[in-house]
């Protein structure tokens, strides 16, 4: 038990001298502790008593003579004419790991003025110091679990993780063998993957049409009506033309998604960045009419088309425009490296798991709308597990690898790109915090504008969840050639989970429960079910025309 510099002092304080005596035929000084003030005893004799820790002893000379050590902490005068004397061995010495224990100096310490004397030792260690002084939670209860860090706790789910899934995925090619195949990610027939290939390097005409409208305007060359009737037909045939590039030719489902996340991108950035950039030119004409002073708004709103700017903006990792973004002073190459190599290892991972686990599970199971009910309950509860972990790593290497690689390349700053969604006590706080670069545009592009506008906070909501349902509708229908808008209603089903959640947060005022209601929604009820469903429907499709 390590000792402290300022040990506890129990009871009564007591008054801890030492009685340090010159001795009349040797030069050596001793120090007595003291004893009470009515008990004598006989310098004749020394008698050594140890004063033991876990970690250090001292030794304590202790006289067996009726001397008597006064109140003030001095030996009487009749002891004081006695001469006696003292071995070194006989010494107090310091404890600690300093080198200030001799000459007498009883300090308990680093050797320094900052150690206690050991009378006061002694009242601090004795059996009756009270060794429970407050009221205490245990570390694992309600009150006091967030108040210290779980890292071992943490370590020991990852090393339980490890170990079990080891024993799964060995026990799963014991049994089924080895069955990933490249049909389902590459298509047999490469050729086919061509166009939506050639599409998707043909994706940055749109952007360079928004500039040359935008330098029209700049010009005063066209009308703002003008202007925005461009603008619509511009990003609109940004998401057709994929739409019908996909639909036209059967390739694999995961160069579609591919490609049609780009167009979606696209589509978005263009949106902000002429959504931005009407918005600029509405500044400038109110400071130049005075209606707006340029000092009471926190930004800069000079209106200028600059390409640089644009092409800044379609390959950096943030979907709304501005004309400058926070910029970090250099690139590290060595980070960068070793984030290419941590997105290779979780995307083989994430690949693995589908190939060996969702794939098989998905086969060997019933439509969940067309089956015995108890049935797809077991179906869906054995793909969670797989399904959540293929999220997770998904949004690993999506939002913290690969955003980050492209941040740092381009010294992009801002790079808050999530929050920490998995403390999310409602579905509401789960969407404000998982995607931040859609967050800020929905914010920005969708919700305010309505609000703006004179529209309802509900209605708004709804609106931004529409427009989070089509594109997640076009990003996985059109792949998959299959329309049966599971995916608009999964995600227009939030909305009525955002009030059940909202309302049980406010009734249980309990941050746990709200936080267990999601992770059972998000991992039971939400994603596994679409996933059966789309996954079923696709494999179903490429049954029949094989």
């Amino acid at each position: 038990m390590a000792i402290s510099d300022t040990p506890e002092s129990t009871g009564t304080t007591a008054t801890a001298a030492m009685t340090a005596t010159t001795a009349t035929t040797t030069t050596t000084t001793t120090t007595i502790p003291q004893v009470g003030s009515d008990v004598r005893r006989r310098p004749s004799a020394t008698v050594v008593r140890e004063v033991s820790d876990s970690t250090s002893k001292t030794s304590l000379p202790e006289s067996s003579d009726n001397s008597a050590v006064g109140d003030d902490g001095k030996c009487c005068d009749d002891d004081r004419n006695r001469s006696t004397a003292v071995t070194e061995s006989a010494k107090p010495t310091s404890i600690g790991n300093g080198s200030g224990g001799g000459g007498g100096d009883n300090k308990i310490g680093n050797g320094d003025d900052r150690g206690t004397d050991f009378a006061a030792l002694k009242l601090a260690y004795r059996p009756s110091a009270p060794a429970h002084r407050k009221n205490k939670e245990s570390p694992l209860s309600s009150d006091a679990i967030f108040k210290q860090s779980h890292a071992g706790l943490f370590n020991l789910c990852i090393v339980v993780l490890v170990a079990v899934n080891s024993r799964l995925i060995i026990e799963n090619l014991m049994k089924y063998g080895w069955l990933i195949k490249t049909g389902f990610w590459f298509s047999s027939r490469s050729l086919s993957d061509w166009p939506l290939f050639m599409c998707c390097l043909t994706l940055p005409i749109f952007p360079a049409a928004s500039f040359i409208v935008e330098k029209l305007v700049q010009q005063k060359y066209i009308s703002e009506p003008v202007v925005v009737l461009l603008h619509i037909i511009i990003t609109t045939a940004s998401v057709l033309y994929p739409v019908l590039v996909i639909l036209r030719y059967d390739s694999a489902v995961l160069s579609g998604v591919t490609l049609m996340l780009f167009a979606s991108i696209v589509w978005l950035k263009l949106v902000s960045y002429a959504h931005t950039s009407y918005d600029m030119r509405e500044l400038a004409k109110s400071i130049e009419k005075g209606d707006v002073l340029a000092s009471t708004l926190n930004m800069d709103c000079s209106y200028c088309v600059d390409f640089k700017c644009l092409a800044y903006f379609m390959v950096a990792p943030t979907l709304c425009y501005q004309p400058s973004y926070p910029r970090t002073a250099c690139i590290r190459k060595g980070w960068v490296a070793r984030q290419l190599v941590k997105l290779i290892i979780f995307t083989g991972v994430m690949g693995f798991i589908i190939e060996q686990y969702i794939n098989p599970i998905v086969k060997n199971s019933q439509h969940p709308l067309k089956g015995d009910l108890l049935y797809a309950i077991e179906r869906i509860l054995k793909l969670s597990v797989p399904n959540l972990y293929v999220w997770l790593c998904m949004f690993y290497c999506l939002f913290h690898l690969w955003l980050n690689i492209l941040a740092e390349l381009l010294r992009f700053g801002d790079r808050e790109f999530y929050k920490d969604w998995w403390n999310a006590k409602t579905v509401e706080e789960y969407w404000r915090m998982w995607n931040m670069p859609v967050h800020k545009w929905m914010i920005r592009h969708i919700y305010f504008p309505c609000l703006r506008n004179g529209i309802p906070k509900g209605v708004a909501v709804v609106i931004a969840f529409l427009v989070s349902a089509v594109f997640h509708e076009l990003c996985i229908a059109v792949p998959c050639h299959i329309f049966k808008f599971w995916a608009f209603f999964g995600i227009m089903f939030q909305v009525p989970l955002v009030l059940i959640t909202s309302y049980l947060q406010n009734k249980f005022r309990n941050s746990m429960v709200g936080n267990m209601i999601f992770w059972f929604i998000f991992c039971i009820l939400g994603q596994p079910m679409c996933v059966l469903l789309y996954y079923h429907d696709l494999m179903n499709r490429k049954g029949k025309h094989e």
